[in-house]
């Protein structure tokens, strides 16, 4: 069965990569809008189900792939800050509080109608003691501005926080791989391993 990975996220490609099974990655052109009063993991798990589905039409005998991230203080939905000012006063916000990333993942074989999703949550504390100057230092150094939360913890990101509580992290850069094989084993896809 092919493999479509709806998502143009170099993380995400690199992830699935790691599995060494053959896919191609294709833009799935849905719009990211928040809805009102929409809560976090529903955004994700919605826009993860919009993106396989907007290539079932294309692809119906593969399974399609879609995935999204959302990085939340409280109820609130953290956005990809864009540029440096917004990355900066972003991270000031989450100093010394726990955030949440939540990675959803949707599984579609349009010629079956099978489907599958799912949420992993991890939680994170940036760290109380960094500095406004230090976080802009870092906003430099690492320019996470078009990343869910605004940081990049496989790379220098790692240095801002002091916690991290999570059962897979994978999900962290953009994939939950764990529970992502366990699902491609009951759609009948060989992983070695």
């Amino acid at each position: 069965m092919p493999i479509i990975l709806a998502s143009t996220s170099p993380y995400r490609r690199q992830l699935l990569e790691r599995l060494r099974l053959p896919f191609e990655a294709v833009a799935p052109g849905v719009e990211e809008t928040l809805l009102p009063d929409e809560k976090p993991a529903g955004r994700a798990l919605r826009l993860a189900w919009m993106k396989a589905e907007a290539l079932a039409n294309r692809y119906p005998d593969a399974l399609i792939i879609g995935g999204d991230q959302v990085a939340a203080l409280g109820d609130t939905v953290l956005q990809k800050p864009g540029i440096p000012e917004r990355n900066a006063e972003q991270l000031a916000r989450m100093r010394g509080r726990m955030h949440r990333l939540l990675t959803a993942v949707a599984l579609l074989h349009p010629a079956s109608g099978r489907t599958v999703q799912f949420l992993n949550e991890a939680r994170l504390w940036l760290r109380d003691d960094i500095t406004d100057a230090a976080l802009r230092a870092y906003v430099r150094a690492d320019n996470p501005v078009n990343c869910a939360g605004g940081y990049k913890l496989e790379s220098l990101g790692i240095a801002l926080f002091s916690r991290i509580e999570c059962d897979d992290w994978t999900a962290i850069i953009g994939l939950p791989l764990l529970q992502l094989v366990r699902e491609l084993r009951a759609f009948g896809i060989h992983v070695p391993g």
